[in-house]
């Protein structure tokens, strides 16, 4: 069977560092911290005190207070992204066949705002389960994707993947194989996250995944650095629109890049913890290679996973020495995450947009707040320090692994 090729033809965003995928551009060129105090909660008793929070969000800016009371945040921010980028795309929603057309989203939690504060309500009541008839359908994960295809009409697949902070990747990768099969023209994909809150805090706090510098929260999230201590907490979603070659030619869109592979693949190792050896991390690499038709040398740049983790960013790096060997030095090697902290289930999704972006500009975003040299990372790993770099990027890679040990790969290259 011939597989069809899948291309990007619209993009949105919403992030830490900018609202729509312009003001995401400027940040990550600029090299924009995200980092600030949290403001959505008292943080006088918590061990951390910042996150990477939307600026400037306000629901009412894009929802009636009616319509955005029924929506978690995870939700309004899916809502959002999905929409700028179907904007984006051209796509003539009269005349696109809707049931060959589908929404495959990627969220690692979904709404645990609303689901604490339901449960917080109750607890202070007297017992009685008065509880909103909203809270189900505010709080599950698959609830954004089926809103996006309400909104539009869209009655081709409808789902959500959850892979903790691979599930946007994963979103991405099964919206690809939907399209290769035949089975879709286009695909809605990304992900979304809103776990900026009490118990999500205090949830990674307790876990000590948190960064603790609370005195310098800008320069917090800082992957590869030798004084790295944890993750930055992000929030918000990214929105890719998927579209088979030959259906985004026939109707002139513009194409951003094809998606050429993805790789999946299993720590099998610990919960939360990588493979010190990053083995799970140089099988997902080598299968989506494999899946691309592409060999190590052929790759220009990687957006890594780079969480700013003592144990992540070593093990990946590693990885990446192991597969991509004497090309390695050659590769322009990022953590977007400097900016933009972790966005957990969003992550794949709008770290993927970075990559497209670099393509497009021919410009690699620089991993910011590196000052110390940590001598358990090679060298001649170019890690794009604390500064954009001009090159033409060809071909480009993003990783995105999650706790459990799913790990997702995605291989995007230049249309020819």
């Amino acid at each position: 069977m011939q597989l069809k090729r899948v291309v990007v033809t619209g993009l949105g965003a919403l992030t830490p560092i900018g609202n729509n995928i312009e003001e995401y551009w400027e940040g990550l060129k600029s090299g924009k911290s995200g980092s600030a105090p949290v403001t959505y909660y008292d943080t006088e008793k918590f061990k951390v005190k910042f996150a990477c929070e939307l600026k400037g969000y306000n629901s009412e800016d894009y929802f009636d207070r009616k319509e955005g009371r029924k929506l978690d945040r995870f939700a309004q921010y899916a809502l959002i992204a999905s929409d700028e980028a179907i904007k984006d795309s051209g796509l003539d929603l009269d005349k696109i066949d809707k049931f060959r057309t589908g929404v495959i989203w990627g969220a690692g939690i979904g709404g645990l705002e609303t689901f604490q504060n339901e449960v917080l309500n109750f607890a202070a009541g007297d017992g009685t389960p008065r509880f909103n008839p909203f809270f189900i359908p505010k709080m599950i994960a698959d609830i954004a994707p089926g809103n996006i295809s309400i909104k539009y009409g869209f009655m081709g697949p409808n789902y959500t993947t959850v892979s903790a902070c691979a599930s946007a990747a994963n979103a991405i990768i099964d919206a690809l194989n939907t399209i290769r099969l035949g089975y879709c023209d286009v695909v809605v994909t990304g992900g979304s996250e809103a776990a900026v809150t009490i118990a999500g805090m205090g949830g990674f706090g307790a876990m000590h995944a948190l960064s603790t510098r609370n005195d310098e929260p800008e320069t917090a999230s800082r992957p590869f650095d030798a004084t790295r201590d944890g993750f930055v907490l992000g929030e918000g979603a990214g929105a890719l629109i998927l579209e088979e070659y030959e259906h985004a030619k026939a109707r002139g869109a513009k194409i951003y890049a094809e998606v050429a592979g993805g790789g999946l693949s299993s720590d099998a190792y610990h919960m939360t913890a990588p493979h010190p050896e990053g083995t799970g991390v140089v099988r997902v690499m080598e299968n989506c290679l494999k899946d691309a038709g592409m060999k190590p040398e052929d790759v220009d740049a990687i957006n890594t996973h780079g969480t700013s983790t003592p144990l992540g960013d070593v093990a990946e790096l590693k990885a990446i020495s192991k597969v991509f060997g004497k090309h390695a030095p050659n590769i322009n090697i990022n953590s977007t995450k400097s900016m933009t902290g972790h966005l957990l289930g969003a992550a794949g999704a709008v770290e993927a947009i970075a990559s497209i972006l670099a393509m497009e500009h021919s410009l690699v975003p620089p991993t910011i707040n590196h000052t110390t040299v940590d001598e358990n990372i090679d060298p001649t790993l170019n890690l794009t320090l604390n500064k954009a770099q001009k090159r033409e990027v060809n071909v480009a890679l993003s990783n995105t692994f999650g706790f459990g040990g799913h790990n997702a790969c995605i291989i995007f290259k230049k249309i020819s």
